[in-house]
């Protein structure tokens, strides 16, 4: 058996974390549930879906880690044209057009956050 149990979080680098917090807490409605000091003058800052699973880390970028990339996070939505709908109305970056929807592939779609991070939201099964 393996000693993973499972994801516990996946880090997305923000230019200010406090910034990060607004976003995601807000129009996405996540839960901040860490925010403490950590190293020299840094804070270690993580943000939750409120039904749970994996937590994003809002951290600082770095030179190699750098804002605006392709995050590889796919959050889940029951309703994605609704989801699509309300971010693009709060005035999210989101695309214009949903993806998926025919055969086994399900609906989806990309947006941005507040620093160009790209991340998506796929239709999970009700």
């Amino acid at each position: 058996m393996s000693p993973v149990t499972h994801v516990g979080r996946v880090m997305v680098p923000v230019a200010d974390q406090d910034a990060a917090i607004s976003f995601y807490t807000g129009p996405l409605g996540f839960e901040l549930t860490a925010d403490t000091p950590f190293g020299d003058g840094e804070r270690w800052v993580e943000v939750s879906p409120p039904g749970g699973g994996a937590a994003i880390a809002l951290v600082p970028r770095r030179e190699n880690y750098d804002t605006g990339r392709t995050t590889g996070v796919a959050l889940e939505s029951v309703d994605v044209t609704s989801t699509h709908q309300e971010l693009r109305e709060q005035g999210v970056d989101v695309d214009g057009e949903l993806m998926g929807g025919e055969g086994a592939v399900p609906k989806m779609f990309f947006f941005r956050d507040h620093d160009g991070n790209q991340l998506m939201v796929v239709e999970s099964p009700a």
